[in-house]
């Protein structure tokens, strides 16, 4: 494999220095969840092997899985062709979604725009954050 300097994320593209990060089960390819990241997020991950993404409503770093114990091992960190778009291969421990999913993407909307859960909740999130879900 060659060394492509071009695929480091370009911050600068981003607003406010952020980055749409994608989580993709490394096993099982399923899209788990989108957040951001800012370059200190992207160099923690890097260091640690662990997911690290910036929370918008807190403005800080924040670990996935400090409060949950639902952690993200990273397998592979790929980046889109305009370096603009990272996407995370994770091994997931425990549900991805705050509100006690698999995924974030736990809802199907039909042609008439009705939207439906489709997945069960792996944990109830009271349980785990000890105040009810949004």
């Amino acid at each position: 494999m060659s060394t492509d300097d071009s695929a480091i994320p370009n911050f600068s593209r981003g607003t406010n220095g952020l980055l749409p990060a994608i989580a993709q089960d490394a096993t099982s390819n399923r899209v788990l969840m989108m957040a951001w990241m800012n370059a200190q997020a992207f160099d923690e991950t890097l260091k640690s092997g662990y997911a690290v993404y910036f929370s918008r409503s807190r403005n800080q770093l924040w670990r996935k899985g400090e409060t949950s114990g639902h952690q993200q091992r990273v397998v592979e960190i790929r980046v889109d062709c305009d370096a603009d778009t990272i996407l995370l291969k994770v091994e997931q421990k425990g549900a991805a979604c705050h509100e006690g999913f698999e995924s974030c993407f736990f809802r199907t909307v039909s042609a008439d725009g009705a939207a439906a859960v489709a997945d069960e909740r792996l944990v109830d999130p009271n349980s785990v954050y000890g105040k009810k879900s949004s």
